[in-house]
């Protein structure tokens, strides 16, 4: 047996380390390898080919490197970075690597894909007609997001972009939508405490997260939102839906810089380098939704970024507003005022707009953002102190009770169907005559008061069918007795309260 063997000989090319500093080491040699390639280091450590020049190769580590040093042998690996892709990441916490931090022991999968890949082509791409239902009424009735649009969540710190984010991954269990969250240099209490949620809320089952935090190398920060992208694309080229949020690409865009800076590369704008704008536009360009005949899936990503002072128009907000296809802004004034979620409906836009809701929803929020809009403006005005005719006054009240409706606790989506329900009600003003310190109370007994609907009404709603006038005649007279019971007591009679002796001696003389 051993004569019959025949040795071989396997080539390797091998360069040496001539420096290392802050995430980032320089090496000779390697005169083959390519751009993004993954070389290795001592130790198990490897690191990215970012700089290939003539004389030496700046290389982005993603690991521990203190025990590195100049001399030590590189090795080329042949492959670019890649990340192990299927079924057994969902419910798993990774890092951009792969690696389990979850303390759930080693994912085993036959698959990975590269964490670079081209965008699917145009014409592989369908249009975005399905609606991702938030969960949230002021995003789903006014700036609704569709299955494979990217739409872009920014505002200042502690607005509560995460909230709207987890808010939305938490709605998905009852739509068949699988979610990555991809963490890009978060503190780890933030982030456990995220996963926390979502593991109390029952959503890990069909959620991937992927996770850098602050401490972790500059490297792997820059590759987390591409790693994570990979996994979801793996599921939507399988057919199926799927959301990733980006939390946040302002650490992204900073984790480049820094690296760019210790490579050398000029500094531009902002001391951004000038392709900054292409690492996010690739990223972004992959969100789709593929055609039937490739399966017809989707990919719709929500991308959070951080304003300094409400500047919107900064370097990096300015180049993902027009990357993406529309931006929820978030007021820190109107976090102040306890109007929450703090979206600023006049900043806020989704370039899909209504063709990504059912017909049924965008009959009865059609009006809305005028409406609401419209109260705004009127509202600044009396600031003045101006008198009001009777119709200005009322166009006011009635958008007090559009933002007490839009109004919602964190963690608490609001099904489709009862969010139709509660702006049906609002589209006929049958809230104008409810107390405002009564509207929240007024609102849960019409959420509750949707099992009231006939069955093939509610079925309507589902099948993307306009609403006929009986559809609503029905829907409104329940909404009508509903809020019977929140009328002011001047307007409706209570009979189970005694009269008053003054109230019997006026009825009396009367």
């Amino acid at each position: 047996m051993r004569e019959s063997s025949t040795p071989t000989l396997t080539p390797r090319e091998v360069g040496t380390i001539m420096t290392v500093s802050t995430d980032i080491a320089t090496v000779s040699g390697l005169p083959s390898v390519g751009y993004e390639e993954l070389v290795k280091f001592p130790g198990e450590v490897f690191g990215i080919a970012f700089n290939v020049d003539k004389k030496e190769i700046g290389v982005v580590l993603l690991g521990e490197y203190s025990h590195l040093h100049a001399g030590d042998e590189v090795e080329r690996t042949g492959r670019v970075m890649d990340i192990v892709v299927g079924e057994r990441l969902l419910g798993r916490v990774i890092d951009p690597l792969g690696r389990p931090l979850d303390g759930k022991g080693s994912i085993v999968s036959s698959k990975s894909l590269p964490i670079e890949r081209p965008s699917a082509h145009i014409m592989d791409r369908a249009p975005v007609k399905v609606p991702l239902q938030t969960g949230i009424k002021v995003i789903d009735a006014l700036i609704p997001i569709g299955r494979g649009q990217r739409e872009l969540i920014l505002g200042d710190r502690q607005t509560g972009k995460t909230a709207i984010a987890i808010d939305t991954i938490l709605n998905q269990r009852d739509y068949n939508v699988l979610c990555v969250y991809c963490a890009i240099g978060q503190r780890a209490s933030a982030v456990a405490r995220t996963i926390a949620t979502l593991r109390e809320k029952g959503a890990m089952e069909y959620t991937v997260v992927v996770v850098t935090e602050g401490n972790d190398p500059s490297g792997l920060t820059y590759i987390a939102p591409y790693a994570a992208t990979s996994i979801a694309e793996y599921f939507m080229e399988s057919g199926r839906d799927v959301l990733i949020v980006y939390d946040d690409l302002t650490n992204h865009a900073r984790a480049y810089r820094e690296l760019s800076l210790l490579l050398r590369r000029p500094p531009g704008r902002e001391a951004y380098p000038g392709d900054i704008f292409y690492i996010h536009s690739r990223l972004l360009e992959r969100a789709t939704h593929l055609l039937k005949e490739l399966g017809g899936g989707s990919l719709t990503a929500l991308p959070i970024i951080e304003t300094e002072a409400q500047n919107i128009s900064a370097y990096i907000p300015t180049n993902l507003i027009s990357i993406t296809d529309g931006q929820i802004y978030l007021s820190p004034s109107l976090f102040e005022l306890g109007v929450l979620p703090a979206v600023d409906v006049g900043k806020s836009v989704s370039r899909v707009g209504g063709k990504a809701q059912l017909t049924a929803y965008r009959g009865v929020a059609g009006d809305l953002k005028l409406a609401y809009s419209q109260f705004e403006e009127l509202e600044a005005f009396t600031r003045f102190g101006a008198k009001l005719d009777e119709n200005t006054h009322k166009i006011i009240e009635h958008g007090k009770r559009i933002r007490s409706i839009l109004k919602q606790p964190e963690f608490s989506p609001v099904p489709m169907l009862e969010q139709i329900f509660i702006l049906l009600a609002l589209d006929a003003n049958l809230f104008d005559s409810v107390p405002l310190d009564r509207m929240a109370d007024a609102e849960h007994s019409l959420r509750e008061a949707v099992t009231d609907i006939p069955a093939e009404v509610r079925e309507r709603f589902n099948a993307d069918v306009e609403l006929n006038d009986k559809d609503r005649e029905i829907i409104l007279e329940i909404a009508r007795r509903t809020l019977e019971h929140f009328q002011p007591e001047s307007k409706t009679e209570d009979k189970s309260k005694p009269e008053s002796k003054t109230q019997v001696k006026t009825r009396r003389e009367k």
